[in-house]
């Protein structure tokens, strides 16, 4: 189970990708001020696609398997949905991409390739942490689970925003800051889920 979650995360990037391409084109259209388009783009786009994907490669791979049976379990398969849809992104940054905001999210450093593999992992473990509680609170699984996708979609855009707007030693300070909150916060659910 932990390799079919692995690669359907690997896949569902692609799909990802696509799917940012033809709704950023279409958004860069409406002619919106710069600013404005920018954060539809990071935030509605990219970040919200990415993390729906993630939580859906857990939902169709996962949610009917006896294998989950435990409420960490949530967050460990969405942790390997993660870093399967990271593996990819870091596969991607051996190739030029057209749009502005997909050059500078795959510029090639090596801080990049780890922080946002920590980032995938760690906004994916947010969205895990409340799957697993929505087990106990079955009538309010979808609100949770929106719930759970709104941070980690505001956590994702918020490291997305700061590698694209601000000058690079800014942007690569607040977004090491947020991945340490964000690991430091992700251990804490990891501690309460066991609970």
């Amino acid at each position: 189970m932990v390799l079919k979650v692995f690669l359907f995360g690997m896949v569902f990037a692609i799909l990802a990708l696509f799917l940012e391409m033809i709704l950023i084109e279409g958004i860069e259209k409406i002619r919106l001020p710069q600013k404005f388009t920018q954060i539809i783009k990071i935030f509605f786009v990219v970040a919200l696609i990415e993390e729906f994907l993630k939580f859906l490669v857990v939902r169709e791979a996962v949610f009917e398997s006896k294998e989950l049976d435990e409420p960490i379990d949530c967050m460990i398969y969405m942790i390997i949905s993660g870093l399967g849809f990271a593996a990819t992104e870091n596969l991607l940054l051996l190739f030029p991409l057209k749009s502005e905001v997909f050059g500078k999210l795959f510029q090639v450093s090596l801080l990049r390739f780890i922080s946002a593999t920590f980032l995938h992992a760690l906004s994916s473990g947010i969205v895990g942490f409340f799957i697993g509680i929505s087990f106990f609170r079955k009538k309010e699984r979808l609100k949770l689970i929106s719930f759970g996708l709104f941070f980690a979609t505001l956590l994702h855009g918020l490291y997305d925003f700061s590698i694209i707007e601000f000058e690079e030693k800014v942007g690569l300070f607040f977004s090491a800051i947020l991945i340490l909150i964000s690991a430091y916060f992700v251990s804490i659910l990891f501690k309460k889920i066991r609970e």
